[in-house]
């Protein structure tokens, strides 16, 4: 059980300490594995962080994933990713209490207000840089027919956007 309460300590003081996300809580991470318990060797633990660059998404988590699943099995995996996003989560539920107790605030109502529109302008300029990357891939037939199909399916079908995305996943590995 000890253990266990290793390998949550070992990734959440980093989280909680690593301003500026996975890359600054590295060195954290290291610290604890390698010096502070011992589990990894400095080679094994630069091998750690090389493969977990290699794959995508955030180096921290899959780290701890990693890290936790060799010293624990697979509670350790979990209590290691669990730590190493406690800290976000722990910020995001006392900042959500917070709005959600102000929400009635004229101050607050008018930031949502302001918030909206930038969302969904970002939202429609990410939706035109693929329409762009697709047009310039693949042509103009090619990205009417997903987009064609994608909305027939998506609006008048109902199917589930899942679906309607691995389906063009499958149309763009055998046709394109």
């Amino acid at each position: 059980m000890i253990l266990y309460w290793h390998i949550f300590l070992a990734f959440f003081i980093p989280g909680i300490l690593g301003y500026g996300g996975g890359p600054a809580s590295i060195p954290l991470v290291e610290n604890e594995v390698v010096d502070r318990y011992g589990w990894m060797s400095i080679q094994e633990f630069s091998e750690v962080l090389a493969l977990g660059n290699a794959l995508p998404g955030p180096i921290s988590t899959k780290m701890a994933g990693y890290i936790g699943y060799e010293v624990g099995g697979i509670p350790g995996a979990i209590i290691g990713v669990f730590a190493t996003v406690a800290p976000s989560l722990m910020l995001m539920i006392a900042l959500l209490g917070i709005l959600y107790k102000y929400k009635d605030s004229p101050k607050v109502q008018r930031l949502t207000m302001y918030v909206r529109p930038v969302i969904a302008i970002l939202l429609g300029l990410m939706a035109w840089d693929f329409f762009v990357e697709s047009y310039d891939g693949i042509g103009i037939w090619q990205t009417a027919l997903l987009i064609g199909g994608g909305y027939v399916l998506l609006e008048q079908v109902k199917i589930h956007p899942a679906f309607v995305i691995a389906g063009a996943l499958v149309y763009g590995g055998f046709f394109l």
